[in-house]
C-alpha cells in the first residue's frame, strides 16, 4: 500500500477528483460558497489525516501540478488579447488602478503584521498574498519568507476573492466590466480570474490583465522593501 501513497499518479489523482467532486457540489448546490477549490483541499487534508498519509508522498505528485502554474497563468494572455484595443484605449486608468490595488494591498499587510508585531519572515510571506502563486513564492523566496504560508495565504485570498466578489460588485453598483474585472484579478488573481470569466469575457481578460500588471508591481516595490 505504501507504494501508492508514495506513486505520483496517487497525488495527482486524487487532486484532480476532489477538484472534480468539489465542482459536482457546488453545481448540484449553487452556491458559490461551496469553492471547489476549498472542497478539494478540505478533502484532501481530511484524507490525509485518516489514512495517516505523509504530506511528503501526496506531493510528489502536487509537485508535478504545480509545474503547470505559470503556463496557466500565461495561457490568460489569450483572453487579453481578444480584448486588446479595450487595453490600448484605457491604459493609464488600467495602469493607475493595478498599481494603487498592489500598492493598498501591500500596505494594509505590511501596517497589520507590525501592529501585531508579526517578525520579517512571516511578513514577507504574506506581502504577497494578492499575486498569482507562482510569483508570490519567488518574492517569498527573495526575502527569506516561508513559502508555505504565502501558499496559504494566496490560496485563501484567492478563494474568499472568488466568494465575495459577486456580492461586492452588487453591492457598489459597479456597471462597469473593465473595472469590475481589474478589482477581482488585483484582489484575488487566477482563483478570481476564473469567477470573472463566469461573469464575461471582458471581466476575464480584465482580470487575467490585472495579475500581470499587478504581479510586477509587486516585484518591483518588493525589490525596494
Amino acid at each position: 500500500m505504501n507504494d501508492l501513497w508514495t506513486s505520483p499518479f496517487f497525488g495527482i489523482a486524487l487532486s484532480i477528483l476532489t477538484f472534480w467532486i468539489g465542482v459536482k457540489i457546488q453545481t448540484r448546490l449553487k452556491s458559490v460558497l461551496l469553492n471547489p477549490l476549498l472542497i478539494a483541499i478540505l478533502l484532501i487534508v481530511l484524507l490525509l489525516s485518516i489514512c495517516k498519509i505523509p504530506y511528503e508522498s501526496y506531493n510528489e505528485g502536487g509537485s508535478v501540478i504545480n509545474m503547470f502554474l505559470a503556463p496557466a497563468t500565461a495561457c490568460l494572455a489569450v483572453s487579453i488579447y481578444t480584448r486588446i484595443q479595450i487595453l490600448k484605449d484605457n491604459w493609464l486608468p488600467i495602469l493607475v488602478g493595478c498599481t494603487v490595488g498592489s500598492l493598498s494591498s501591500m500596505g494594509s499587510v505590511w501596517l497589520l503584521c507590525h501592529l501585531f508585531g508579526l517578525d520579517e519572515a512571516m511578513t514577507a510571506s504574506l506581502l504577497p498574498k494578492s499575486v498569482t502563486t507562482p510569483i508570490a513564492v519567488e518574492v517569498c523566496q527573495s526575502h527569506q519568507g516561508i513559502v508555505p504560508v504565502t501558499v496559504i495565504a494566496v490560496i485563501f485570498t484567492g478563494i474568499l476573492g472568488s466568494i465575495l466578489a459577486p456580492y461586492l460588485i452588487r453591492l457598489f453598483r459597479i456597471q462597469d466590466p473593465i473595472t469590475a474585472g481589474l478589482s477581482i484579478g488585483a484582489c484575488s488573481h487566477a482563483i478570481g480570474t476564473s469567477k470573472a470569466l463566469e461573469l464575461g469575457e471582458t471581466e476575464g481578460a480584465m482580470s487575467g490583465l490585472a495579475i500581470g500588471v499587478c504581479g510586477l508591481v509587486t516585484v518591483i516595490v518588493s525589490m525596494l522593501l
